[in-house]
């Protein structure tokens, strides 16, 4: 399958959103005694959905390792680029329960065992994004594995969600890690603004 086009990032926030993916390997090495081991046969889709590029690092690096399909998910109409608008967007989506078409579906979704499903918390839960495409897609007998970034809230209500629209399907423990750049770069900002007023 071929990949959808990625979003564009740089190369200094590839290689700090590596650096937090080893931190975050070392953080969870101990809680490793509590996933399943994969099936050495399974057929595997690594799908996710990414505003700033921070999940795209993972995802890159579980399909580049495991040699699986790549598929990124995306909304018909893309978020605004400007990060509080789309928090603004997604809020109201995420409070009237709206969940935006897909730009596309994964082909021969019934193939697949085994699906690392990665996003990061918009609002305490899920992306409404993932909502859309665990609806467009047939979860029941397939094992997915979540892989989640967040802004130091946690994971919120993301758990329950996936059960709530991935029914059928065993979820595995999540793989989580802190990593929200675009909101301290967006705070950072300000407060140096706010220096440079009142100085």
């Amino acid at each position: 399958m071929r990949a959808m086009k990625m979003n564009g990032f740089s190369r200094r926030a590839m290689l700090a959103a590596s650096m937090l993916l080893s931190l975050a390997r070392s953080k969870h090495a101990n809680a490793r005694s509590k996933i399943l081991p994969l099936r050495s046969d399974a057929k595997i889709l690594v799908a996710y959905f990414t505003r700033s590029g921070n999940t795209q690092v993972i995802a890159s690096t579980l399909h580049r390792d495991l040699g699986s399909e790549y598929f990124q998910i995306q909304p018909q109409k893309p978020y605004p680029e400007d990060y509080e608008q789309t928090v603004a967007q997604a809020k109201q989506e995420r409070d009237s329960g709206y969940e935006p078409p897909l730009a596309m579906t994964v082909p021969d979704f019934n193939t697949y065992d085994t699906v690392f499903l990665g996003f990061p918390i918009w609002g305490e839960t899920t992306p409404p994004i993932i909502r859309s495409f665990l609806r467009a897609h047939d979860c029941n007998g397939k094992t997915v594995r979540p892989f989640i970034t967040h802004g130091s809230y946690g994971v919120g209500n993301s758990l329950s969600v996936l059960a709530r629209h991935a029914q059928g399907a065993t979820i595995e423990e999540p793989f989580v890690m802190e990593a929200d750049q675009e909101r301290r770069t967006l705070n950072q900002v300000r407060s140096w603004l706010d220096d440079i007023r009142h100085t």
